[in-house]
C-alpha cells in the first residue's frame, strides 16, 4: 500500500482551448475536474495501476467534500481531515500547442490543532504503508519544518518515504534523510542554488542534494528526461512521447510509477520515464492506466550524457 500526504490539496478545473488571448472571450474545447494536489495525483496514479492507496488530506467546506467524491469514486480511499477553511480550487487552461497556464489558490490556514490532527492521522494510516508519499506545497499555518517532522515520524515507525516539495521544505527535511526526493529541474536548481544548462549540472546538483541527506534523487528534467542519482550511481532515463496534451500530473505519475515498481534502481526509474510520459500524453490531469504505460518506448542508461545541453535550461 502506499499512503500520500498532501497537506494542500485542491479541486482543479482544466479547460482545453485553441489559444489563450488576453481581454478575449476564450470558448474552451474540452473541461474536466479532478481532485488534485500532488500527493492526490499520486494517489490517482497508483489507482489507476490497479494498486491500493489511501490519501491523507485536509478538507473544507464544499470544494473538498466534492474532492473526496471524486477520490471515492475512483477506488481511492480518502482519510480525511477536517478543517474549518475551504479547500482551494485551481484553474489550468491547457493550450492546444501544449502550452499550460495554471492559477493556483492560496487554499486555507490550518490551525494548530488541525495540524496535529493532520500528523495523527498521517500516524494511524502509515501502519501498513510500504511507501508514504509526503507532495506538495505546505499551507498557511504549516511551518517549513513540517515535512521534517514527518520524514523523523516516519523513519521511527519503520516506513520508508519519498518527498516531493520544493525550497525551504525541502532544505528542511533533507536533514531527516528522506528514502527519495523527487525535484523538477526548477527545484534542483532552487535548492542548490545555481542555473542549470546541461545534464551534468543536474548530476552534480543531485549529488549535492544527497551530501545535505537525500538518500536517492528522482529529478524529472522535463523534455529532456529524468535522472535517478543514488549510492549505486547515476541512471539517465528518456522515452518517445508522440504528442503533448498536458503536463498536469505528469510528475506526479512519475513518482507513483517509481513507487510501484520498489522504489529503487533503473528498474523503478524506467517505470517513472515511462508513467510520466504516458501522463502527458493524456488531458488534463487524467492518470495513465496499465494500457497507456509503453515500457517499450522507454530507454534508462548508466552512461549519463552529462554534456548534453538542456532543452530547457534553468537559469
Amino acid at each position: 500500500m502506499i499512503l500520500t500526504v498532501t497537506p494542500n490539496p485542491s479541486l482543479d478545473r482544466t479547460y482545453e482551448i485553441p489559444s489563450l488571448d488576453r481581454g478575449e472571450v476564450i470558448r474552451a474545447t474540452g473541461e474536466r475536474m479532478d481532485p488534485g494536489g500532488k500527493g492526490v495525483n499520486v494517489s490517482r496514479a497508483v489507482a489507476a495501476a490497479g494498486r491500493r492507496t489511501i490519501a491523507v488530506l485536509p478538507l473544507g467546506g464544499a470544494p473538498g467534500a466534492l474532492v473526496a467524491d471524486l477520490l471515492d469514486a475512483q477506488g481511492i480511499e480518502v482519510a480525511p481531515v477536517p478543517v474549518a477553511g475551504a479547500t482551494r480550487s485551481n484553474i489550468a487552461l491547457a493550450e492546444s500547442d501544449g502550452v499550460l497556464t495554471k492559477i493556483n489558490a492560496p487554499g486555507p490556514e490550518l490551525s494548530a490543532a488541525e495540524q496535529e490532527l493532520l500528523l495523527e492521522t498521517v500516524r494511524e494510516q502509515s501502519r501498513d504503508a510500504d511507501w508514504i508519499a509526503c507532495c506538495g506545497s505546505l499551507p498557511r499555518g504549516l511551518a517549513p519544518s513540517w515535512y521534517a517532522d514527518v520524514v523523523a515520524r516516519a523513519h521511527a515507525g519503520g516506513a520508508r518515504i519519498a518527498l516531493d516539495t520544493s525550497g525551504r521544505a525541502l532544505l528542511e527535511a533533507l536533514r531527516e534523510r528522506p528514502d527519495v526526493v523527487k525535484p523538477n529541474a526548477e527545484e534542483l536548481a532552487e535548492a542548490v542554488g545555481r542555473p542549470l544548462a546541461t545534464v551534468g549540472d543536474a548530476v552534480k546538483a543531485a549529488e549535492e542534494l544527497r551530501e545535505m541527506g537525500a538518500r536517492a534523487v528522482l529529478a524529472s528534467l522535463g523534455a529532456d528526461g529524468q535522472l535517478l542519482v543514488d549510492a549505486s550511481g547515476a541512471w539517465f532515463g528518456t522515452a518517445r512521447v508522440d504528442v503533448v496534451r498536458s503536463n498536469v500530473g505528469a510528475g506526479d505519475s512519475s513518482l507513483a510509477g517509481f513507487l510501484i515498481a520498489g522504489g529503487s534502481g533503473p528498474e523503478a526509474l524506467a517505470s517513472a520515464v515511462a508513467h510520466g510520459a504516458a501522463a502527458v500524453q493524456l488531458p488534463g490531469s487524467v492518470m495513465p492506466s496499465p494500457d497507456d504505460v509503453d515500457l517499450a518506448a522507454v530507454t534508462v542508461t548508466a552512461e549519463v550524457p552529462v554534456d548534453r545541453v538542456l532543452k530547457e535550461p534553468v537559469s
